[in-house]
Order: structure tokens, then sequence, then C-alpha cells
């Protein structure tokens, strides 16, 4: 039986990504939108597992089969790991990432060298068509900017500076990104897990 995999977001930038990386599972991949599923996600976990896992058990009670979600942020040392769990949210939802990106730049004023180390995090939930569920996590780690740079991806990217490549998040090229950004290695390691699960299956 071929299965649908459907990723818990609305976000076409995500999609892209997440459609580059699992398109050769041989399974059609879904947005939850195109999945027909739109259920109300209250995202009150503690961590980024316990959000992303939310999100993806709300859909799969909508659609079953495959439902992965995931839940990222950025997390800045010098201002207590914030915005953490609540980047989304961080100043408003409403709120642009520009003013978003400009007041952590802001608040980051007095930072030097490692004071500036921030990170994207990204956990990855899947919940399978019996109900199990399983994780895969990674990191991107860099340093926050002094000015934001690039136009490639969306939200934070701007701000974090990757050193080994000198550049910002926004100015790698896709391939780039998919394969060093937090949401790439994860989904990566997701893709492996799911290989191996799909094998059992066949």
């Amino acid at each position: 039986m071929k299965h649908r995999i459907i990723f818990a977001t609305g976000n076409a930038g995500k999609m892209r990504e997440i459609r580059l990386i699992l398109g050769d599972l041989g399974c059609e991949i879904l947005s939850m939108k195109e999945a027909g599923a739109d259920p109300e996600i209250v995202e009150n976990g503690k961590s980024f597992g316990e959000n992303a896992e939310i999100k993806a058990r709300a859909v799969w009670q909508c659609t079953g089969d495959i439902v992965l979600a995931d839940d990222s942020g950025l997390e800045v040392d010098y201002i207590g790991k914030d915005p953490g769990i609540y980047s989304a949210r961080y100043m408003g939802e409403d709120t642009s990432y520009e003013i978003k990106n400009r007041n952590i730049i802001e608040r980051l004023k007095d930072a030097k060298g490692e004071e500036r180390a921030a990170r994207f995090i990204c956990n990855i939930a899947a919940v399978l068509p019996d109900g199990r569920v399983i994780h895969t996590e990674a990191s991107m780690e860099g340093m926050i900017a002094m000015e934001p740079a690039g136009s490639g991806g969306f939200g934070y990217d701007p701000i974090l500076m990757l050193p080994e490549y000198g550049v910002t998040s926004a100015e790698l090229t896709m391939e780039q990104k998919n394969k060093i950004s937090h949401r790439g290695k994860a989904l990566e390691a997701m893709k492996a897990e799911l290989r191996q699960i799909l094998g059992e299956e066949s």
C-alpha cells in the first residue's frame, strides 16, 4: 500500500524544502491543507518536541496515514535562549520578521564574539498509521549577525551568520541549506527512519 506523507504546515517555503528532501521516498507528499485538514491546534508544549507532536497528532486524527510536523526556533544564548519555542509568537504572531530580527540585533548590541552564539533547532515528529510517534532533532549553529543579510529563506534566516560559510542562513543556496540546516538534517534523519519503516512493510 502506498502511503501519503502529510506535513502539518501551511508554509510554502517549508513545503518546498520538504518535497526536495523527502521526494525520493516514493510517497505522495501533501501539506495539511492539500490533505483537507484544518484542525484547531494549540501549541502549549514546553519543548520543540512536544509542540511538533501536538501538531502532528492533531492533523493525524483528521487524516490518518503518516503525518509529520516540525517545531523549530532560534535560541540566542545572550538573551537566555530567547525566543526559543516562542520564535513564531515572539513580539506577537502578526509582527513582521523584519521587526523581530531588528529587535534581536538591538538586544545584542553589547554582545561580543562568542556571546553572540545562537542556533536554529528543529524537532520533527512523525505519527505513523498505527499511532506510534517517532522524533528526530537537529540544530544549525551560528552567531547573530550585526546586520540582516540575504533574501533567501524566511523567518530569522537573515540574522543567523554561519562563520564557516561567511554568510547568513538567508544567503545560502537551497542545496547548501538543505545539507546543513537544522530542518534539512532533521528531515534527512526522519527520511532514514521512514525508509526503514516503509521497507518493513513492503
